[in-house]
C-alpha cells in the first residue's frame, strides 16, 4: 500500500512537471511549482489525475494550474482542437466566422483573447464581442452570421472560482454527441499548448481575420423580440426591480425595457455592474437561498409589482412576486415556465402547429397546457442543447414551429430568436404578462392559480446532494449504479409502477433522449421520481413531481403545502434507498 501511494505521488509530480513545460502562462507555471515544492500530494493528484472532460457542455471547472483546471493552456489546447475539427469537417471554415464572447469573470477576457488568437492563427475568421456580453447575445449573433461555430467563455451561475468554455455548432445550438466526442479527440491530439500558433492581441482590432460584433446586432435582437410580443393591453407603469447578480445583464436589460416602454425599472445598485468577485452573494445563482435578498429589500422600498433577476451570464431568469402579506416570494422555474408557455400559446398562430418542449426533469404539467392549446409537446434530456436540436429536427420532420421551451433550472427560450435559454427576452415577456394581468386587477399568482384549477395542481421538489472532487464523483456514480441494478418497488407507501433506466434502450428513442445516467420511477397515481447526476456540478439530483386535484372551494396554499410535504418525503426516502440518507 505504501509503495503504491508513493508511486501515485511520484506520478502526480511527474505529470505536473510535464504540464509546466508546455504551459505558456508564467502564473500557472509558478502555481504548480509551488504545489510541487509544498509536497501537497492530495492537491496535485486532484489537479493532475484527469483532464477536464470536454462534452456537450464544453468545459467547466475551477480556475487554476494543472490538467484538471481551467487555465490558459487548457483553453488554448481546446481551441486548437476545435479549430482542427472545423477545418476537417466544414468546407467553409475559412470563410464563415466563429463568434466569440465572454462574461464578466476575472479570467474570461484573457481566455477569450487566447481563443480568438488561436482561431485566427489557424486561418479561421472570428467575430468577437469586445466587452462582456450575455451568453444569449453570442448565440443570437451566431445564428445571424451563419457562423460555423460559437464559443462563450462563461461559467454561468457557478461559484466565483469557476470558469468555462461553451461551444455552439453550425446550427447555432449547443453541440451534442457525437460532435463533442470528435472535438474531444482532436483536443487530446494537441500535445503542447506552448507550441500552438497564437496571434497575440487579435482582439485589438488590428488583425484582418478578427472583427468586433457591432452594437447594431443588439438592435436586431430587440426587433425580433418586439415582433414576438403579443399585442395586448399592458400597464406600462408596472414597477419592476431587476438584478443582474454582478453579471453582464444590466446594460442589455436596461435597453430592452426602455425600448419596450417600461420606465419604472429599479436596478439593485450593489449588483448592477459586472464583478467576478460576486461580493454580495455567496453563490451567484438566483436559485440559492439569500441570493435575492437585496432585490427583495429594494422591491419592498419601491413597492414593486415584480422582481426579475438574471444569473451572471444572463441566460437564466428568476422571478419574485408580492404575496398577500406584502412580502415577496420566488416562483419556481417550473411555475415561470408554465406561465410563459400558456401566455405564448394563447397568442400563437395555429398554423403551423406550435411546438413546446421541456427537459424531462421539468414539470409534466406543460403537456397538459400544450394539449389545451392544440400544441405539439416534446420532452428531451436536460439542457437546451437537446431542446433546440429536437426543435430543429421536429420543425423539419413534422412542419411544426417552435414557440417555447424551458427547463426547471430557470432556463427559458421564447420563440426562435436564440437557440438556447435566454434570460433577457424571457424577462421582457414575463413583464408583459404581469403588466397585462395588472390591467385586469390581477397578478401572476392569480394567473398561476387559474392554471392549477384548470389542469390540476402540480408540485415539484428537487433535492441535491453535493460531493466535491473526484472521490465525490465516484460516490455519485456508485449510487447511480446501485439504483440501476436494484430499483425500489415502492417509495414510502407509494408503489413504483414503472422504471426506466436511460442508460439503456437509446436505440429506440429519438436522438434527444440518448443514453445517459438517469433513472425514472413512475409512481402509482401519476407522480414520478427522477434521479440523475448534474452535468456541470458535483451533485446528485432527485426530482419529484406530483399532481393532486384542487377542489373549487379548497385554498390553494393549504393544498400546495400538503402536496409539497408529500413530495419532499418521497425525495428523502429515495436518498435513503440509494445510500445518501
Amino acid at each position: 500500500m505504501l509503495a503504491s501511494m508513493q508511486h501515485a505521488a511520484e506520478s502526480s509530480v511527474e505529470a505536473a512537471r510535464r504540464w509546466i513545460t508546455q504551459d505558456p502562462d508564467p502564473e500557472t507555471r509558478a502555481e504548480l511549482e509551488q504545489l510541487i515544492a509544498s509536497g501537497d500530494q492530495a492537491e496535485l493528484r486532484e489537479r493532475m489525475l484527469a483532464p477536464l472532460e470536454f462534452g456537450t457542455a464544453g468545459l467547466r471547472g475551477v480556475v487554476g494550474a494543472g490538467l484538471g483546471r481551467m487555465n490558459r493552456a487548457v483553453v488554448i489546447r481546446a481551441t486548437r482542437g476545435l479549430a482542427d475539427y472545423l477545418l476537417a469537417r466544414h468546407t467553409d471554415a475559412r470563410t464563415l466566422p466563429v463568434v466569440v464572447g465572454f462574461d464578466g469573470r476575472l479570467s474570461s477576457r484573457r481566455f477569450a483573447e487566447d481563443t480568438v488568437g488561436v482561431l485566427v492563427a489557424a486561418g479561421i475568421p472570428v467575430r468577437f464581442f469586445a466587452e462582456p456580453v450575455p451568453t444569449p447575445m453570442v448565440a443570437h449573433a451566431a445564428r445571424e452570421l451563419s457562423a460555423s461555430a460559437a464559443i462563450v467563455i462563461t461559467a454561468s451561475h457557478n461559484p466565483p472560482e469557476y470558469n468555462g468554455y461553451k461551444v455552439y455548432a453550425a446550427n447555432a445550438a449547443q453541440i451534442v454527441s457525437p460532435v463533442d466526442q470528435e472535438i474531444a479527440a482532436r483536443i487530446a491530439a494537441v500535445a503542447s499548448a506552448s507550441e500552438v500558433p497564437l496571434v497575440e492581441g487579435a482582439m485589438s482590432g488590428a488583425h484582418p481575420r478578427a472583427e468586433p460584433v457591432p452594437d447594431s446586432f443588439f438592435d436586431r435582437y430587440l426587433a425580433e423580440v418586439d415582433a414576438l410580443r403579443p399585442r395586448i393591453e399592458r400597464d406600462q407603469q408596472l414597477a419592476i426591480v431587476y438584478t443582474p447578480m454582478h453579471g453582464v445583464g444590466w446594460r442589455y436589460v436596461k435597453r430592452t425595457f426602455e425600448r419596450s416602454g417600461y420606465p419604472n425599472v429599479h436596478v439593485v445598485a450593489e449588483q448592477a455592474e459586472p464583478d467576478g468577485h460576486f461580493p454580495t452573494v455567496n453563490f451567484p445563482n438566483p436559485e440559492e437561498p439569500g441570493a435575492l435578498d437585496l432585490a427583495m429589500r429594494l422591491a419592498e422600498q419601491t413597492k414593486a409589482d415584480l422582481i426579475v433577476a438574471n444569473d451572471p451570464d444572463a441566460d437564466r431568469l428568476a422571478v419574485c412576486i408580492p404575496s398577500a402579506t406584502g412580502r415577496y416570494r420566488q416562483l419556481t422555474g417550473n411555475q415561470v415556465g408554465l406561465l410563459l408557455a400558456d401566455f405564448l400559446l394563447e397568442h400563437a398562430l395555429r398554423a403551423p402547429r406550435p411546438l413546446v418542449a421541456s427537459s424531462i426533469v421539468s414539470s409534466p404539467m406543460l403537456g397538459a397546457i400544450a394539449a389545451a392549446h392544440g400544441a405539439r409537446f416534446e420532452q428531451t434530456l436536460t439542457g437546451f442543447k437537446w431542446i433546440w436540436n429536437a426543435a430543429l429536427d421536429l420543425e423539419a420532420q413534422e412542419g411544426v414551429r417552435f414557440a417555447f421551451g424551458y427547463e426547471e433550472a430557470l432556463g427559458y427560450s421564447v420563440g426562435r430568436i436564440v437557440r438556447d435559454k435566454d434570460g433577457v427576452s424571457a424577462a421582457l415577456l414575463l413583464a408583459d404578462l404581469a403588466a397585462h394581468e395588472k390591467t385586469r386587477g390581477r397578478g401572476l399568482g392569480d394567473r398561476l392559480e387559474g392554471l392549477y384549477r384548470k389542469h390540476g395542481l402540480w408540485v415539484s421538489v428537487q433535492k441535491s446532494i453535493t460531493r466535491p472532487g473526484s472521490d465525490g464523483l465516484a460516490e455519485i456514480e456508485r449510487a447511480m449504479q446501485r439504483l440501476e441494478a436494484a430499483p425500489p418497488k415502492s417509495v414510502g407507501s407509494t408503489a413504483v409502477s414503472r422504471v426506466t433506466n436511460f442508460r439503456a434502450g437509446a436505440e429506440s428513442r429519438p436522438r434527444w433522449l440518448p443514453a445517459t445516467p438517469l433513472v425514472s420511477l413512475e409512481l402509482e397515481g401519476g407522480g414520478r421520481v427522477l434521479v440523475r447526476p448534474s452535468g456541470t456540478e458535483p451533485k446528485l439530483k432527485i426530482y419529484v413531481d406530483l399532481c393532486v386535484p384542487l377542489r373549487d372551494a379548497e385554498r390553494l396554499s393549504v393544498r400546495e403545502e400538503e402536496a409539497l410535504a408529500e413530495a419532499r418525503a418521497l425525495a428523502d426516502e429515495v436518498l435513503v434507498q440509494i445510500g445518501f440518507g
